[in-house]
């Protein structure tokens, strides 16, 4: 009995710990209260420490010196003020890790240094369709269930000219021949990407690490056990740099 009390009694260190933070300047997605359900029942699952904010304030080097990789799930607008982009430059530089899940590119159009990190801003996306992905990289944590073209029901997003094209290694494309890319906001047209149309993608940045992907969209995307290991591997790939 003393022995199982004994070892009742012990925490066992957990592998990395990291900062999941969903502030909305802008349209704020339903599917974020699913995706914190995930990403703290990743954290479980996969034995790493999270916490949630939706607070900018924690943007400071003394609130970030604790982690090792900052979750940005479906951010949009002007989340953070100078002294906050400064700090968690500063965090990146140091060799920290960054994961961007859908609304992410759709975030702090005016601070360039974001825009190279998460690799693409997003632009437009038509209606919520279906359409066959692509692996163009499966030696990548986490892409292992994937299979090298799958049907996949998601909120296509096309992107801006990217900031960082030649520098992003990319792990999966969308097929355009396989849904109508066509959308129009007012004076804004997509017409898609063509026949490279990136997904989801990972990079080396400015001392740290970058991962992004745009699915995400809807909540249900939450429960798919193959999209949870793609987070999951962007994730275990950001805070440690381990997998390649």
């Amino acid at each position: 009995m003393l022995g199982l009390s004994l070892m009742s009694s012990i925490s066992f260190a957990q592998q990395f710990k990291v900062l999941l933070f969903t502030k909305t300047d802008g349209f704020h997605h339903e599917s974020i209260h699913e995706g914190v359900t995930a990403i703290k029942q990743l954290a479980n699952r996969h034995n790493f420490s999270v916490d949630w904010q939706e607070n900018a304030t924690v943007f400071s080097d003394k609130g970030l010196e604790k982690y090792q990789a900052v979750i940005f799930l479906s951010t949009t607008g002007n989340i953070l003020n100078e002294e906050q982009q400064a700090a968690f430059e500063k965090f990146i530089k140091a060799g920290k890790g960054y994961v961007g899940i859908h609304a992410a590119s759709d975030t702090e159009y005016d601070w360039a240094w974001y825009g190279k990190m998460v690799g693409m801003y997003f632009k437009i996306h038509p209606q919520n369709q279906s359409a066959y992905l692509k692996v163009e990289d499966s030696n990548f944590p986490g892409m292992e269930r994937f299979p090298k073209k799958f049907l996949w029901t998601d909120e296509w997003y096309e992107f801006k000219t990217p900031a960082n094209a030649t520098d992003l290694k990319i792990l999966v494309s969308v097929d355009e021949k396989t849904y109508n890319p066509a959308a129009k906001w007012g004076d804004k047209e997509g017409k898609g990407m063509g026949d490279m149309h990136p997904i989801s993608w990972y990079h080396n940045y400015d001392g740290g690490r970058a991962f992004y992907t745009a699915l995400g969209h809807i909540p249900l995307t939450y429960s798919d056990q193959t999209f949870l290991d793609h987070i999951y591997g962007g994730i275990y790939w950001a805070a440690t740099g381990k997998g390649l």
